[in-house]
């Protein structure tokens, strides 16, 4: 018996893949939006790739129909695609949206777009609830536009209830921007040093996609005018992670630990580098959902180190991942000749 009908876009994203699965092995019938319009092998029959243009506000409607049950937005941003969605909320019995974590500001106005400055690494409270205060909404950067997205769509959740998933450090399979690389090209490199700043003990709440589309499985079947964290069971150190994949990866690594940051932007940074740790309350989506996690962080690294190195085998990766290089930058990752030269100096006593 079919739950009803729901449309995912941002279908054949990294976590669209996954959101598309739980929903149709849960009984939906799913139209998968894509800007391609292809499908995951790995979707159950019955699923129906679509094409769709996210920009163009006359397909969205087109593909709205004459309606949905529930509509999952994993790409929507700012308020142009609020508004395409609030437009349609007579079609559309719920909603389910990705925010992200990056909405957050503490109590001094430090947040994600702060972290460069001077005395700018935000300080949250840990765990980090929903309550805590978010940057001011406009169109000017990626954390305010999410916040802007967030503010247009609680605004009309009178017409359009919607369920808003603040998501931490996404990781699994067919991510463009995978921070687990750092670490997995390293082994593949034979390198047998690492270099970590803030002491290694860097958090940055992950969430595997497996973890979302749960979420997002969850929201669908209960429909309501809500902001929820979304997070893995655990927000381990950058330490941490680089251990566990060098278990999976059947390597050992001597890890030297910076007490501060990178002393050149390029020693001891890595995707992880925030200087205060950011771990998310996942008690409100408990209660209100009956969240359970699907998969802890160390438990989904198997599957995700396999996709990478199987990514990266015989090729640059500079070519296969252009977003993580417009992220972090070539030399910041895997800026080899630096950290020779710095843990030279080290181990003569002259670096710190």
């Amino acid at each position: 018996m079919s739950r009803g009908d729901a449309v995912v876009i941002g279908a054949t994203g990294q976590t669209g893949r996954a959101a598309v699965a739980a929903l149709a092995e849960d009984g939906w019938e799913v139209r998968a939006a894509s800007r391609g319009g292809g499908a995951d092998a790995r979707w159950p029959d019955g699923v129906r790739p679509v094409r769709l243009d996210r920009e163009d506000g006359a397909a969205t409607a087109a593909l709205v129909g004459d309606g949905c049950d529930v509509l999952v937005d994993l790409t929507a941003f700012g308020r142009s695609h609020a508004h395409q969605l609030t437009g349609l909320a007579d079609r559309i019995g719920s909603a389910v949206v990705i925010s992200s974590v990056a909405v957050y500001e503490d109590d001094d106005g430090r947040g994600f777009e702060t972290q460069g400055e001077p005395g700018g690494s935000p300080r949250y409270p840990v765990p980090m609830p929903e309550e805590q205060r978010t940057v001011a909404p406009s169109d000017a950067t990626y954390a305010r536009g999410k916040a802007l997205l967030e503010r247009e769509l609680l605004a009309a959740a009178d017409a359009l209830p919607v369920t808003l998933l603040r998501a931490g450090a996404v990781h699994g399979p067919y991510s463009r921007s995978p921070r687990e690389l750092y670490f997995v090209k390293r082994a593949l490199d034979g390198r047998s040093r690492r270099v970590l700043a803030y002491g290694g003990g860097s958090r940055f709440h992950p969430v595997h996609v497996s973890n979302v589309a749960e979420l997002i499985r969850l929201a669908a079947r209960r429909p309501g005018a809500r902001v929820l964290n979304a997070a893995d069971p655990q927000a381990p150190t950058v330490t941490e992670i680089g251990a566990a994949i060098d278990a999976v990866m059947g390597r050992e690594t001597e890890t030297v630990l910076l007490a501060g940051p990178s002393p050149d932007g390029v020693v001891g940074a890595h995707p992880w580098g925030i200087e205060h740790p950011v771990v998310l309350d996942m008690s409100a989506a408990e209660r209100e959902l009956g969240y359970r996690a699907v998969t802890g962080y160390v438990d989904s690294l198997p599957t995700t180190v396999e996709w990478l190195v199987e990514r990266v085998r015989g090729r640059e990766w500079t070519e296969v991942f252009p977003q993580l290089v417009r992220s972090y930058g070539a030399d910041r990752l895997f800026g080899y000749a630096a950290e020779d030269a710095w843990l030279a100096a080290y181990d003569r006593g002259e670096a710190y």
